[in-house]
């Protein structure tokens, strides 16, 4: 189409004046730019219909051509006019050119989130056992299928196979829980037999369900668990997604499912949860450690109630832990040194064996040498040694003395720990 603003005069073209006629496609290619000559001397009403026919027939020839052009999401439109039209802008071609290009690249894995995609990179990926037929806790026994490794603590020991039949998230919710309180209880329970007054406890033990209780603690007890129900009443069905560590859980977990971490409370005051590192690994890795030391004390509260109960004292009586003695720290340098040597294999391999560390063998060798050069440089002065010696024992009795003191040092060390 040809406009032609009627306002305004028409004055015919000279006859050799080049007209230069572009064509805009939409999505059919790259701008077409067509140059002709009008070589009729008409009238200006002649001159108008020449020219329509002239772009009519030009653009038919140009249809073909365009229809094999590659294809463009977009292009600048274009303004006809019925005299001269104007050259596109270089600068807009070039600009144009490089669209396909910039669309190309947004099929490149971003580094950031978009539109709730997380790399997998960053996040946790199911199937860490897959390639494990047995469980790891329990070699002998097969893997529960839901037990994968992509949960914290996921060893894979269900020989119930609660895993199974129950909720997975619910079960660990209520770990968690128990978890926590048997850490608090685990510290609690001694703490009170070595600082609580006599009046509140059952003859030196601490008031529990197979040791007793008085009024007195019968009351506070009851309001402990009164003031913990509520708690329960009031979190167990909470939701998180939509706090700061909720969010966190969400991207770490959104490859195994949609229901984040469970126990969590978004309660971190100190900023611990990042001290491992600030990535799914370090946050998956302090969860490990939370519910790792979690159920050991499960079993050491547990063992703290069976052992009172069944021998009727209490558990800091018998327990080296909670009076000062020798014999504690000699038993913790002597198995640093051991674990400088030796240490125990994985529990999953069969058989479960101690070997050496990365350079436990080179040490272990290196300090038999050592004593090998000490015996060899005292063996050859051991005939002077023995005859001063003997000299020594003639006047003060020394062979005697040095005999007894092993005796001496060990009645001493005994002595710290009356219960030995």
């Amino acid at each position: 189409k040809t406009s032609v603003n009627n306002n305004q005069s028409h004055t015919p073209p000279s006859p050799f004046t080049p007209t230069t006629r572009r064509k805009s496609t939409t999505g059919c290619g790259p701008t077409q730019t067509l140059n002709f000559f009008s070589i009729y001397k008409t009238t200006p009403h002649t001159k108008i219909h020449k020219m329509k026919f002239s772009a009519l027939f030009l653009a038919t020839l140009a249809t073909p051509s365009l229809a094999f052009a590659p294809s463009r999401t977009a292009s600048s439109p274009a303004v006809l006019s019925a005299a001269t039209l104007e050259a596109p802008d270089a600068d807009k071609i070039e600009a144009a050119a490089a669209a396909p290009a910039e669309e190309s690249q947004m099929n490149v894995e971003k580094d950031w989130e978009v539109n709730g995609f997380v790399k997998d990179s960053d996040r946790v990926m199911p199937g860490r056992y897959n390639d494990k037929a047995n469980s790891i806790a329990i070699p002998f026994l097969p893997r529960p299928t839901a037990l994968d490794g992509s949960h914290a603590g996921d060893y894979g020991f269900d020989p119930l196979g609660f895993s199974e039949k129950f909720d997975l998230y619910s079960m660990q919710e209520s770990e968690i829980r128990h978890a926590r309180l048997a850490m608090l209880a685990v510290v609690g329970w001694p703490m009170s037999e070595l600082l609580a007054p006599s009046w509140m406890l059952q003859d030196g033990c601490a008031p529990s369900v197979l040791n007793g209780v008085n009024p007195l603690s019968f009351v506070g007890i009851i309001g402990a668990l009164g003031a913990l129900g509520y708690f329960e009443i009031q979190t167990a069905l909470r939701s998180n997604e939509e706090t700061p560590m909720g969010k966190l859980h969400k991207k770490d977990m959104s490859a195994i499912w949609k229901f984040g971490v469970a126990g969590d409370y978004n309660w971190d005051p100190l900023n611990l949860y990042s001290s491992c590192g600030d990535d799914y690994k370090g946050r998956k890795g302090l969860r490990d450690v939370e519910v790792s030391h979690g159920r050991m004390a499960m079993l050491g509260i547990t063992y703290f109630a069976f052992w009172e109960a069944l021998t009727g004292h209490p558990i800091v009586e018998n327990n080296m832990l909670f009076h000062p003695n020798a014999l504690f720290p000699l038993l913790v340098g002597g198995y640093l040194a051991w674990s400088q040597i030796y240490e125990v294999g994985p529990l999953n391999e069969y058989p479960i064996e101690i070997r050496y560390t990365n350079e436990g063998e080179m040490k272990l060798n290196r300090l038999k040498k050592g004593l090998e050069e000490t015996m060899e440089q005292s063996s050859e002065s051991s005939a002077k040694v023995k005859a001063v010696l003997d000299d020594l024992d003639s006047k003060y009795d020394i062979y005697e003395k040095v005999g007894s003191a092993p005796k001496k040092l060990i009645d001493s060390v005994r002595s710290t720990y009356k219960y030995w």
